[in-house]
């Protein structure tokens, strides 16, 4: 299955909209900590309403035990970042990879770029920053699936 990580995510409303998304496409989350709200059911309420009871949610101290967990597993590490060239519908995803979007407010630290296995970048128009993160979870998330072949089968 493949997961989504919140690197030390500053607004828990996307938080929970992501997390929301999880659970109805059959993510997995992990929340990379120190983050800028309390990490809890409660912070999550608001946005992700009773879907958060469907999702499978990890917190990791830092990002030395999130590296920990994901090799251990031996899933690649997937940055979704402005820095990157290669656009995101142009990268093969596989079913295990792990879709890692950095903190709203700095995006992530050299150290998770030189961690990371792959680096993909949305295009956008010139001279605008940065989409919503919970919308690049989801653009970028719908590509993964839709190669992969992930997306549950509907009605």
């Amino acid at each position: 299955m493949i997961r989504i990580a919140l690197y030390q995510p500053d607004i828990a409303q996307n938080a929970g909209t992501i997390m929301r998304l999880a659970a109805c496409l059959g993510l997995g989350i992990d929340i990379v900590e120190p983050s800028g709200f309390p990490v809890s059911d409660r912070a999550f309420r608001r946005a992700g309403m009773d879907y958060l009871d469907h999702v499978d949610w990890r917190r990791h101290d830092d990002f030395t035990a999130f590296e920990a967990t994901r090799r251990s597993e031996g899933r690649r590490l997937i940055l979704m970042t402005t820095k990157a060239a290669l656009p995101y519908a142009g990268f093969a995803y596989q079913p295990d990879d792990i879709l890692m979007a950095g903190r709203e407010s700095a995006g992530v630290p050299d150290a998770v770029h030189a961690a990371a296995d792959g680096r993909i970048v949305i295009p956008m128009r010139p001279g605008l920053r940065s989409l919503n993160v919970a919308v690049s979870v989801a653009m970028v998330a719908g590509e993964a699936l839709r190669q992969v072949g992930g997306f549950a089968d509907g009605p």
